[in-house]
């Protein structure tokens, strides 16, 4: 993608008087609770799928729908939101961003149905947009050390809002045994940060020339839903024509996209850098991350939430129990990430990121053989945590790192893009598997269905972690190339 950043262009000048950086060190307190709150709402829905499906009657396998409808509006919105903010101020978009969670939140504590839950979901998918146009403000208005070090606590606090989302919400479902009550609390949060974010917040001093890419956003919602929905009818009718059909035409107009994005001056999305050799094998890898990182949520809570009298597995877990099982490995996963410079400072990034695709893996498999009792399913997700954790913090630096430096910016900025699709087309895929277990007069999933995604995840990361190895062109070491240059990475949702 290229812009060329210039002083509002003639535009009156929409920085308000006194907002310079000390009153942005002054407001990034604001931006922190913007990304707690983010946090919270990713990491507080999981716990709550199970209850969320009993009140709606939503059978198990179609709740993983509830996390890719996010991730797919994610995907979308998260280079369009980027532009946008680029062109017209990165704190209007984030006023807009707020505004869209703050109505999507709203709408899925009140949905009375599945499509209308879904609807709510894909207007949070903006969540994921929240970060990079944070990280854009704080860059433009405070020099490099302590802009670097506002970024470090925005992305502290995303993650220990994620942390804190499922024990908390959880918490406050055990309190109240009603699920639509529990859901009002994020959304009160998400609707408050809207009048907060018109507070002391300063807008860009620099505005890109250029116009959004309009057929390049189209046509990649056009490929998403068309992705969506061809996975949806091979959940429905298995692998028939209509879902070859629609997967076929989703593949078809990605393939126009492509085109179209190679011959735009200002693509929505940098397709060259998508293909650049030296960091082509680690997108690969960021999207095998998205379907492992994303893609486990929604099975581990139904399985955990599942009564063991009927089905013959699980555990009968409530929400808060569901969250206390998850908060060591969540807990583990927010140390390790926070010392991935430490561990990647011994050993190489592009090896630390293999160790840790090589833990997930173990994790996966030992969740495979090994889920009749809770601690065997702590124990695993405790390694997992070790793993992505690590990955976490590695990828976008090992990917910062193997591109240009001219174009750091936008490599991981689609790094962000191609994880999130991962774990968009893993829920699609999960909700097949599920689904195709079930027994013709049941919704309820065989205990075999949940065994296989682990054992996809665990071949996944395994494919990472040898693709990690082999691919073209390590990285520098620490504090060289393109990853000092443009300081910690923008690595969208945790």
């Amino acid at each position: 993608m290229t812009t060329t950043d210039h002083p509002t262009s003639g535009r009156p000048d929409t920085t308000a008087p006194g907002t310079g950086s000390g009153s942005v060190r002054a407001v990034v307190g604001l931006l922190v609770l913007f990304e707690l709150t983010s946090g919270f709402l990713q990491g507080g829905i999981a716990p709550l799928l199970p209850e969320i499906g009993r009140e709606l009657g939503i059978p198990d396998a179609d709740l993983t729908w509830v996390i890719s409808a996010q991730l797919l509006a994610a995907a979308v919105s998260v280079p369009v939101l980027g532009r946008l903010g680029d062109l017209h101020g990165h704190r209007r978009v984030l006023r807009w961003a707020l505004a869209c969670v703050a109505a999507g939140t709203l709408l899925v504590a009140l949905a009375p149905n599945l499509p209308v839950l879904l609807a709510g979901r894909v207007l949070t998918g903006p969540l994921a947009a929240l970060l990079p146009l944070e990280i854009a403000l704080v860059r433009d208005r405070l020099p490099l050390g302590p802009a670097r070090s506002a970024i470090a606590r925005l992305v502290g606090a995303l993650a220990l809002g994620t942390l804190l989302g499922g024990v908390l919400t959880g918490a406050v479902h055990e309190l109240t045994d009603d699920v639509r009550l529990t859901l009002l609390v994020p959304a009160a949060l998400a609707a408050a940060c809207v009048p907060v974010s018109f507070l002391a917040i300063p807008e860009s001093r620099r505005l890109a020339r250029g116009r959004l890419d309009l057929p390049g956003a189209a046509l990649l919602s056009a490929t998403m839903l068309l992705l969506l929905s061809g996975v949806a009818a091979a959940e429905d009718d298995g692998p028939g024509p209509t879902a070859l059909v629609r997967l076929g035409l989703a593949a078809l107009l990605g393939a126009v996209w492509i085109r179209v994005e190679l011959r735009t001056a200002e693509p929505l999305v940098d397709v060259r850098a998508l293909a650049d050799r030296r960091v082509a094998p680690f997108f690969l890898c960021a999207f095998a991350f998205g379907v492992v990182y994303f893609g486990g949520q929604a099975p581990d809570a139904t399985f955990l939430a599942a009564d063991p009298v009927t089905t013959g597995y699980g555990f009968g877990l409530s929400a808060l129990q569901i969250s206390l099982v998850a908060l060591p490995a969540a807990a583990t996963a927010v140390v390790t990430s926070s010392l991935t410079a430490r561990i990647a400072g011994r050993t190489g990034y592009v090896p630390a990121l293999a160790a840790s695709f090589a833990l997930i893996t173990v994790s996966f498999l030992t969740t495979a053989a090994f889920h009749t009792a809770l601690w065997q399913l702590v124990a695993a997700k405790i390694l997992a945590g070790l793993g992505l954790g690590v990955a976490l913090g590695a990828m976008p630096t090992v990917i910062a790192e193997a591109g240009e430096p001219s174009r750091t910016g936008v490599t991981t900025a689609l790094y962000n893009n191609v994880k999130t699709l991962g774990g968009a087309v893993a829920g699609g895929v999960t909700a097949a598997v599920l689904t195709a277990s079930a027994a013709p007069a049941s919704d309820t999933p065989d205990a075999s269905a949940y065994v296989t995604v682990w054992l996809l995840c665990a071949a996944l990361a395994a494919a990472a972690a040898a693709l990690t190895l082999v691919a073209r062109g390590a990285a520098p070491p620490p504090g060289t190339g393109a990853a000092a240059e443009a300081g910690p990475p923008a690595s969208g949702n945790a």
